[in-house]
């Protein structure tokens, strides 16, 4: 997620559907293409530093065993691609999954308005696109991975549903810490700090917990809460 861009242009609705967790729109507002999800902004494409810092943020923490066998990553939430194309950008990583649950969302990416913007890392053989619930998910695959990096919400305390909260719990994380491999890293991306949440990591088993920030032009910094699964 991210922060909305500050414009006095009205934006223009290019696309608004029922989804299965509500309402959907895309918008332009100016230069900028936003996400709203039931009313609410999510992100835009004006710029993609919190998440380029996610995905290398989750690759710096991993031992360097790890970085130089083509790890895996997990991608929660596929919004406007910021993510999956910084990871495509980097051969480093070995395969990249996006998992995403708003179907009008991944058809935006497809052959809709932000296809410009992913069509390459779309293309790219080690992307795979799971239409399917973060939350679910994680509870129900087999799969494990070198790195999960989480965007799906404006923060472990601002959720875009309530079923979303459970993923933040000390139950969710471990669900989170169970399709990691050993020395696995969560990055969780937040429009705040929050030291309960750090509090929750550890409690959850995770260990090098930390948090990085990524400075914005106004008010808090955004951050990136990063903890490792023990080996």
């Amino acid at each position: 997620m991210n922060r909305p861009t500050t414009s006095y242009d009205t934006p223009e609705v290019l696309d608004r559907r029922e989804g299965p967790y509500g309402e959907v729109a895309l918008r332009r507002h100016g230069e900028s293409l936003q996400i709203i999800a039931n009313g609410c902004f999510l992100m835009d494409t004006s710029d993609g530093r919190s998440e380029r810092l996610l995905v290398d943020a989750a690759l710096d923490a991993l031992t360097p065993r790890a970085r130089a066998s083509a790890p895996h990553v997990l991608i929660g939430g596929l919004g406007v691609g910021f993510s999956l194309v910084h990871a495509a950008a980097d051969p480093r990583w070995g395969r990249i999954t996006v998992v995403e649950r708003e179907p009008a969302i991944i058809g935006w990416h497809r052959d809709g308005p932000l296809a410009p913007l992913s069509s390459d890392a779309l293309a790219d053989p080690r992307t795979e696109i799971v239409a399917a619930d973060l939350v679910r998910y994680v509870n129900e695959t087999s799969a494990t991975f070198d790195a999960l990096c989480l965007d799906i919400d404006n923060g472990p305390g601002w959720t875009v549903t309530e079923d979303n909260q459970s993923l933040y719990s000390q139950a969710g994380l471990a669900s989170c810490a169970r399709v990691l491999r050993p020395d696995g890293v969560l990055a969780v991306w937040s429009a705040q700090p929050s030291g309960e949440f750090e509090g929750t990591l550890r409690n959850a088993g995770f260990r090098s917990v930390r948090t990085e920030e990524i400075p914005v032009a106004r008010g808090v910094p955004d951050v990136v809460h990063l903890a490792v699964r023990p080996g």
